[in-house]
């Protein structure tokens, strides 16, 4: 359960329902709220501010906001010394940088110590567009998921990107929360409640459940809309909770499916699609199919292209769902 002054900016968040907006803009606005109610926040990045939002932090407390420079290692060191002082810190960069370039600092000084640290990355994913497969994370959950006492979460719009933030105050340990460049529409409802470690259903199909997190969910809804429509009963659950993962609502789901597709912006191995299969494999197998981006590096282009291009749209869950019944 969240804490009283939590629960009082998560009832306070409507501002988020039903707008179409990055989901870095909501992590920016929402931190801003929070720097007012906790003195003991204090939010580091690595020279990105403008791009990851925590400009807004910095112009409203510029005593508790730290540009480190490009120095991605050095910020996750600083954030767990921090950390060890009973501040709260969040730090901030590209999922490419968080993740791969200050790994084994993540590993050692940060989930280690189970330092109370909230690493908040984004430009996740395929849809940072024309940046290039440089910029364009890929593996980022997978590097995150592997690390003992890491929490990994992938927020699907931005009223959940505000609510796991708040979240991440509240809980005490290492956190990852992956967010991207690009609007995302506007899909959970006014009464939705985030809780790290539980799944989001919208409703159940008979024939074939899809799973997803991220921007997927909104191609998942859009998927199921129309197999309903044509007689292949589809539901859809948002897994924004990739670790821990809601083994008990997975559990239902397999129970209940003729076939489970997963489908993340993330490469095929070692995501969502993974943790899933790890899972059900053990506990109640049934068929899968898992959607994302196989095994290749991404390129330049315009995100929504790049998502097609990628198939990680509707039509494609359309497809792949139809081949298997077929």
């Amino acid at each position: 359960m969240v804490k009283t002054e939590s629960a009082c900016i998560v009832n306070n968040l409507s501002e988020f329902i039903g707008k179409n907006m990055a989901t870095r803009d909501a992590y920016g606005m929402t931190l801003v709220e929070l720097g007012k109610k906790y003195p003991n926040i204090v939010v580091l990045d690595a020279d990105l501010s403008c791009s990851t939002k925590t400009a807004l932090f910095a112009k409203n407390f510029p005593d508790r906001f730290f540009n480190m420079g490009v120095s991605e290692q050095d910020m996750m060191g600083t954030a767990a010394g921090l950390a060890l002082t009973k501040k709260i810190p969040f730090a901030s960069t590209f999922a490419i940088f968080a993740t791969g370039r200050a790994w084994e600092q993540i590993r050692q000084t940060i989930c280690y110590s189970y330092a109370n640290v909230k690493i908040v990355a984004t430009h996740g994913g395929i849809t940072v567009g024309e940046d290039g497969a440089t910029h364009q994370a890929l593996e980022d959950v997978a590097l995150m998921r592997v690390i003992p006492n890491m929490t990994v979460i992938v927020p699907a719009d931005a009223y959940e990107t505000a609510q796991s933030i708040v979240a991440a105050v509240d809980y005490y340990g290492p956190m990852y929360i992956r967010l991207g460049r690009a609007k995302v529409p506007s899909i959970l409802p006014a009464e939705y409640r985030f809780q790290i470690g539980k799944a989001y259903i919208f409703n159940l199909g008979k024939d074939v459940n899809i799973i997803a997190n991220g921007i997927m969910v909104s191609e998942a809804l859009k998927a199921a809309e129309k197999l309903n429509k044509e007689g292949i009963s589809t539901g859809v659950t948002n897994f924004s909770s990739v670790k821990p993962l809601d083994e008990e609502t997975l559990l239902k789901i397999a129970k209940n499916s003729k076939l489970i597709v997963t489908a993340e912006e993330h490469s095929v191995i070692g995501g969502l699609g993974s943790a899933v299969a790890e899972f059900i494999s053990q506990n109640h197998p049934v068929k899968l199919k898992i959607i994302g981006v196989q095994d290749s590096f991404g390129c330049s282009g315009e995100w929504k292209e790049l998502l097609k291009l990628y198939g990680l749209t509707a039509e494609n869950i359309i497809k792949v769902i139809k081949d298997f019944f077929k």
